[in-house]
């Protein structure tokens, strides 16, 4: 099969799965396109919407089409973290422990209203996040190759909540802001409630699935084979260094900001039937990529500025190359 073949292939599989999602989620385009990003780049995600904007149908969405088990957790602030790793539990009948997996041990998991959980807690879905394992009485134990976190967050209600630290935020390939659809996107979807009926309840029930693990694979090493021409690479470098230098931006965008960035150019490339990678994919994935990992000065937050009101001015900024 020729590198054209593969990339046709695969964009049939993105256009596919984003379909399937868009029979039951309305005006979320950007967010369902994020996901399926992040899915091609092995990243997680974190997305920050009011309450009743589909943020949890999304992640069992995706699952359900992706045919991937999934698995939801709800944060709270006395979860402990045994209760998302797993314990050891002594068994009578073979006098030995037997481990007892926690719902980390999924493809898709749902951390729904993850900063409400305590920094204990945090730090043990930090090591699964960035080992893809969880370590139980000194004893390693491997998550699924597929393993993908959504968190969810509330942007309006602080009460009860752990701030995320910088070294979880930093874990995240991408931040998605979801927010209210479009008047005629919500009379859609008040129409299809309408229609599933009894189902209404649970629409994610009627998504298909349309690939597996070995289409998901594809999709990986599709996304790891993209090409990015030397200007291109230096188009992404610059707009790393410049934020650190950004005056609005007290923390400018890390080393680890230029990897997750060019990794997520690439996926969305393939995603669009590309095999190389150029400056408009590079501007179209900057902001959720970047919004989570730079910080405002305390003159720029009374001036009511926003981090991706600030990246966007660092974007026109930057010479675009030809």
């Amino acid at each position: 099969m020729s590198a054209e073949d593969i990339s046709v292939d695969v964009l049939n599989i993105g256009r596919a799965v984003q379909a399937e999602l868009q029979r039951v989620i309305y005006g979320q385009a950007v967010a369902i396109q994020s996901l399926l990003v992040a899915v091609a780049a092995g990243g997680h995600v974190l997305i920050e919407g009011v309450p009743g904007v589909a943020k949890t149908l999304l992640a069992r969405s995706l699952a359900a089409a992706l045919r991937c088990r999934f698995s939801r957790i709800q944060f709270t602030p006395d979860l402990m973290p045994s209760d998302i790793t797993g314990v050891n539990i002594f068994d009578s009948a073979t006098n030995e422990f037997r481990f007892r997996p926690g719902p980390l041990f999924a493809d898709i998991v749902l951390a729904d209203e993850i900063n409400r959980a305590p920094a204990k807690t945090q730090a043990a879905l930090l090591e699964a996040m960035q080992d893809y394992q969880v370590s139980i009485d000194g004893q390693s134990h491997q998550l699924s190759n597929w393993f993908t976190v959504v968190a969810t967050e509330n942007p309006i209600e602080y009460e009860g909540t752990y701030p995320l630290p910088e070294a979880q935020l930093d874990r995240f390939l991408m931040k998605v802001v979801v927010d209210y659809p479009a008047e005629e996107e919500e009379r859609a979807m008040l129409k299809s409630a309408q229609a599933l009926g009894e189902k209404s309840a649970q629409p994610h029930s009627v998504i298909q699935p349309v690939i597996g693990p070995q289409e998901i694979a594809r999709l990986r090493a599709a996304a790891h084979a993209v090409r990015v021409d030397e200007t291109v690479l230096e188009y992404a470098l610059k707009l790393i260094r410049q934020s650190r230098s950004f005056p609005s931006l007290t923390l400018g965008a890390s080393p680890r900001a230029a990897i997750m960035l060019l990794q997520a150019a690439k996926a969305l490339a393939v995603l669009r039937g590309h095999d190389y990678v150029t400056p408009d994919e590079i501007q179209l994935i900057a902001l959720p990529v970047l919004r989570h990992r730079v910080r405002l000065t305390p003159e720029a937050e009374i001036e009511g500025l926003t981090p991706d009101g600030c990246l966007q001015s660092l974007i026109a900024q930057v010479e675009i190359p030809r």
